[in-house]
């Protein structure tokens, strides 16, 4: 296995492997669940076997990260430019795009061509759409780059799932404005995972297509210049899109619909999970303070990030953006969510198990230390907030 050599400050000489190189292929693998499920389908004849990826991803990979743990550790500072410029990983990056649109147009191809149920029709609708919202995922990772080829990779990859304007939004919009008020991206305590999503998707979209729109009018350019980046992603989302339409029928329409929907799910499902209640400080010049790690939720479960390209050590990614998924590390005294992310979107859609667990986490955390006017709170709940939790709150004697 390969390793790096570095030199520390001290003099010591230092070999660092990165034990899990090979399991970060999972990444790359995990989009096209979608075919297992029509493989098992094909061999038994039993429809049932379809929705297999949403057994995998809600109940099996919750209970592998709570059977294989939490890894917290770091690769040396020192190796870290080696393993930002090794190649290995970003190729990863690479391949996985083609395999989004192949598990994209597989799954609405079994759809069409086979006699399938109505519950099993929509049922790997949603299924091709969770496999999808890794798309977004992937096209997170690619759009932080500073590279034209990952940036054009990351527009390419996010029209699967019709999605193109993230990666404006998300760099240049949500990672302005995280855990802030202003941030449709960031949820809110006391607001639910559903009345965050009615805030976040169409409000992220606003704030992609302005942000835009100011580019191009800086350049001379409008809104509908055929240099928008929006709509260059939109016009290949529509592209395939219709192709599959064609291709396959008018039964893709709901397909699609069901499609798109579940994929948008699940970057609203990360998003809201990711910076629950968490608020930066106004400083005195009115702008908000740097964004810290201590301004996202943290995952170290290991079989979670492995295959989301390591997107669960948010805090030091949106501290540092531009750092590749396999040097991001982890921090003492971050913010924890109490499982990785497949676990905690299944906690969020329970809102009430959702407040039991993370409120009081969130009332704990150091830099918050009870005191609710360092939190960010949906509007209209903090009374009720400051009943349910009196006994947690820091009081003006502390």
């Amino acid at each position: 296995m390969k390793g790096y050599t570095a030199t520390l400050k001290s003099g010591e000489a230092i070999y660092y492997i990165d034990r899990k190189r090979w399991l970060w292929t999972l990444s790359v693998l995990y989009p096209v669940q979608p075919f297992l499920g029509m493989w098992l389908h094909a061999r038994t004849g039993q429809p049932g076997w379809l929705l297999l990826p949403l057994l995998s991803g809600y109940v099996i990979a919750p209970i592998l990260d709570w059977l294989v743990g939490e890894d917290e550790n770091n690769p040396p500072e020192a190796v870290v430019p080696q393993l930002e410029k090794d190649r290995f990983y970003r190729v990863l990056t690479y391949l996985v795009v083609p395999l989004h649109y192949a598990s994209l147009i597989g799954a609405a191809w079994w759809a069409a061509t086979r006699e399938l149920p109505l519950w099993a029709f929509f049922g790997l609708a949603m299924v091709a759409g969770i496999a999808s919202g890794l798309a977004i995922n992937t096209g997170h990772e690619l759009g932080h780059k500073k590279s034209a080829f990952e940036r054009n990779l990351a527009k390419i990859v996010l029209a699967v799932p019709f999605y193109g304007h993230f990666w404006i939004e998300h760099s240049r919009g949500h990672h302005r404005d995280v855990s802030t008020p202003e941030d449709p991206a960031s949820s809110r305590m006391g607001e639910s995972i559903y009345r965050f999503a009615l805030r976040e998707i169409p409000g992220a979209f606003l704030r992609a297509w302005h942000i835009e729109k100011e580019r191009l009018e800086r350049l001379g350019h409008s809104a509908w210049h055929r240099d928008n980046q929006i709509l260059q992603s939109g016009i290949l989302s529509l592209a395939l899109q219709l192709g599959i339409v064609i291709a396959f029928g008018w039964s893709m329409i709901p397909f699609l619909v069901v499609h798109n929907v579940f994929a948008w799910w699940q970057l609203t499902s990360a998003n809201y999970i990711e910076h629950y209640g968490l608020l930066r400080r106004k400083e005195a010049n009115g702008r908000y303070e740097r964004c810290q790690p201590q301004h996202s939720w943290n995952s170290n479960h290991i079989i979670s990030n492995l295959v989301l390209f390591h997107l669960q050590r948010h805090s030091d990614h949106h501290a540092h953006p531009v750092r590749r998924y396999q040097s991001l590390r982890h921090f003492d005294d971050l913010p924890q969510l109490p499982s990785g992310y497949f676990g905690a979107y299944l906690l969020s859609y329970v809102p009430w198990l959702w407040y039991r667990v993370m409120d009081r986490r969130l009332l704990a955390l150091p830099h918050v230390a009870g005191d609710l006017d360092r939190v960010n709170i949906q509007p209209g709940k903090r009374a009720r907030i400051e009943s349910r939790y009196r006994h947690l709150l820091a009081t003006d004697e502390t």
